[in-house]
């Protein structure tokens, strides 16, 4: 079981930064995958970002790419999502995720946060 803890989400202006994070309880936090996903209102979740267990690959949704970076640190099991050029759209609830396996496919990460909400305004 692992359990993931969300933090960073705020207000922000168009243009601005926010830096998730999200801390896990596992001790065996470096061997999953992690993600970020993103729900925004009357919309389904979607993907945004994933990190590999080494964190030497990633990848990203193109609505966020070139703005957006995943990241982690092993040694303290948290990944982080920073976020720059924010734009009204990105507004959302944002959730990390884990799994055993590196992809972007919401059915395959069984273990969710309890999301933080990120507004962003014009």
């Amino acid at each position: 079981q692992v359990q993931l803890v969300e933090s960073g989400g705020g207000s922000v202006q168009a243009g601005g930064s926010l830096r998730l994070s999200c801390a896990a309880s596992a001790r065996t936090f470096g061997t999953y995958a992690m993600a970020w996903f993103r729900q925004a209102p009357g919309k389904e979740r979607e993907f945004v970002a994933a990190i590999s267990v080494s964190g030497g690959s990633s990848m990203y949704a193109d609505s966020v790419k070139g703005r957006f970076t995943i990241s982690r640190d092993n040694a303290k099991n948290t990944v982080y999502l920073q976020m720059n050029g924010l734009k009204p759209e990105d507004t959302a609830v944002y959730y990390c995720a884990s799994s055993r396996i590196y992809t972007l496919a919401r059915p395959a990460y069984p273990y969710w946060g309890q999301g933080t909400q990120v507004a962003v305004s014009s």
